[in-house]
């Protein structure tokens, strides 16, 4: 059995010259094993080298990125149409009154909400491709048919029915980036999906720009903008069934020693690639894990209403609608510099609770100014308003530290899940702190997002300290195993100390066996709490 040597390619997406030809050893599979485990049990020794692996990386960031992007950009872009018409005559063409508006801004939330258990089941049972590229051509229909409601009852069956499909996209993005991706590559990778939030304000706002100077007698200026994003995201849909593959064992674009490639690079993960198995034992260990709880807590913080009122604020401080979606342009580009920069931050510091506090001052000071500054300061006011944008970057923050944390296929797929359910539960409470008749201060739902911002902040400082309490569990247990209480997770080395610390570890371990995969937890669809070899990332 070949040795397994030190990973070719570091974490944080940086590559180094291996001392040695990486391989790739045969694996036992068992009942529970992992499908990779099977796949390359089937195919046997492989051996491959630094430039074959940044080859395979490369190839898996030009195919799977730019999908996982374009699907995540349409499934804002259709949510978002919400607010976007609001300001073209939606509330009045539909007679919406009092808090009916808010009503469809929650309502997408809470059908997401309610289909999220269904949603994990379908993510480990069926093919990742097939079912994502079907959800993405379902909640498009519902965005284009969206055009004929004009009255509440029928525009809130819409957004339910566009919720349900949307639910399957934010979690499949999460899985298909564990799926891919090395932890420390994972934290970027996230950054850049969620950025395409901020794509989309800036995106959006122009298609909404041009498609509101269209003006007809037989139709509103919010149907047209229903229908333009709705047909959009159809065709998107049919491509993505046709590019994107189901994991990397069934990557037709890969050729078999790619696949092997692909796979074997995930092992220092600990995390698994894909089982189709559900396991009740993985699903009792999520609602039994304290940081799953801490993480649902923290989404629902940070989800509110101010996306969806987001425009009707920008309106308020004294703009036109043409000039309210103008002025909404930068908000895109704060998100997506806050998201992908605090991903970079996050990934050279490895510290994400610090940075998430961080994050959370830059949207409470935001908050505080539109709170407290007069009506007529127009400018300082979009400034703040810019600032509370920042959030943004929060969210995908907390996706990406939920799922570095967590072992096992099925356990991966349901606190993901817990995740999202918090984030819709949010969503669908967010938009309720508001209402129509707040206007044009909005006073009692800022007030209640500047309580949930530091909320926030003062989490992301306790959450690293039991994750620190885990790694000493687990140090005990690989002591009472016999083995070495201190081991390297390569899975997040960096390119600089990458061999120093293989070379610290095994000269502190000097009769230490490489792992041989029959032994690697990795692969055995193991959950985290129950491998000892898992290390929690703060």
């Amino acid at each position: 059995m070949a040795d397994k040597q030190i990973p070719a390619v570091s974490n944080t997406g940086d590559t180094i010259e291996p001392a040695k030809e990486n391989t790739a050893s045969i694996p036992a599979t068992g009942e529970r094993g992992e499908k990779a485990a099977q796949f390359l049990a089937q195919h046997g020794q492989v051996t491959f080298d630094y430039e074959e692996e940044k080859h395979v990386l490369q190839r898996i960031d030009r195919r799977i990125l730019p999908l996982i992007l374009g699907a995540y950009f349409f499934q804002q872009l259709d949510k978002s149409t919400l607010s976007y018409t609001s300001i073209f005559g939606l509330i009045e063409d539909a007679n919406l009154k009092g808090t009916e508006y808010s009503w469809l801004g929650s309502i997408l939330y809470l059908a997401q909400l309610v289909m999220q258990p269904l949603a994990a089941f379908i993510l480990v049972k069926l093919p990742y491709g097939k079912v994502t590229g079907i959800a993405i051509i379902g909640w498009g229909s519902c965005a284009a048919i969206m055009a004929s409601c004009t009255n509440f009852k029928s525009l809130a069956a819409l957004r339910f029915l566009l919720g349900t499909f949307e639910s399957m996209i934010a979690p499949s993005c999460v899985a298909v980036t564990q799926m891919w991706w090395r932890r420390s590559e994972q934290t970027l990778r996230n950054s850049y999906w969620n950025a395409m939030n901020g794509v989309t304000f800036i995106v959006g706002s122009l298609i909404t720009y041009g498609l509101g100077h269209i003006k007809s007698s037989k139709i509103y200026t919010y149907q047209v903008i229903f229908v333009f994003c709705g047909c959009l995201t159809v065709l998107f849909g049919l491509t993505f069934i046709l590019l994107m593959p189901d994991s990397p064992m069934e990557a037709k674009y890969l050729n078999e020693r790619e696949k092997i490639i692909a796979i074997e690079r995930l092992r220092a993960n600990q995390m698994g690639v894909a089982s189709r198995k559900w396991r009740w034992d993985h699903v009792l260990e999520t609602f039994m894990d304290i940081k799953t709880w801490l993480w649902f807590i923290l989404t629902i913080a940070i989800s509110g209403g101010i996306s969806s009122f987001g425009n009707l604020i920008i309106k308020s401080f004294g703009f036109s609608s043409f000039t309210a979606i103008l002025f909404s342009l930068p908000t895109g580009c704060v998100q997506i510099v806050s998201i992908i920069g605090s991903a970079y931050l996050s990934t050279r510091f490895a510290r994400k609770g610090l940075i998430i506090t961080c994050l959370s001052c830059l949207p409470a000071t935001g908050a505080i100014i539109m709170l407290t500054v007069p009506r007529e300061n127009k400018g300082v006011l979009l400034f703040g308003y810019y600032l509370v944008q920042c959030l943004g970057a929060i969210t995908p923050m907390i996706f990406t530290w939920s799922a570095q944390n967590t072992g096992g296929d099925t356990k991966k797929k349901t606190s993901s899940g817990m995740v999202f359910v918090g984030m819709c539960t949010g969503n669908v409470i967010g938009p309720l702190l508001y209402s129509t008749e707040q206007a044009p201060t909005y006073r009692p739902g800022l007030i209640a997002n500047l309580i949930m911002f530091v909320l926030v902040g003062a989490m992301g400082l306790l959450i690293p300290l039991y994750l620190m309490l885990l790694n000493r569990r687990h140090a005990q247990m690989r002591e009472q195993l016999g083995k070495s209480a201190v081991i390297i997770d390569e899975s997040m080395l960096r390119k600089k100390n990458m061999g120093s610390s293989k070379q610290a570890e095994l000269e502190q371990n000097e009769h230490a066996e490489t792992h041989k995969l029959e032994d690697d937890n990795g692969l055995q669809d193991v959950s985290d709490l129950k491998n000892e070899d898992f290390i929690y990332v703060y």
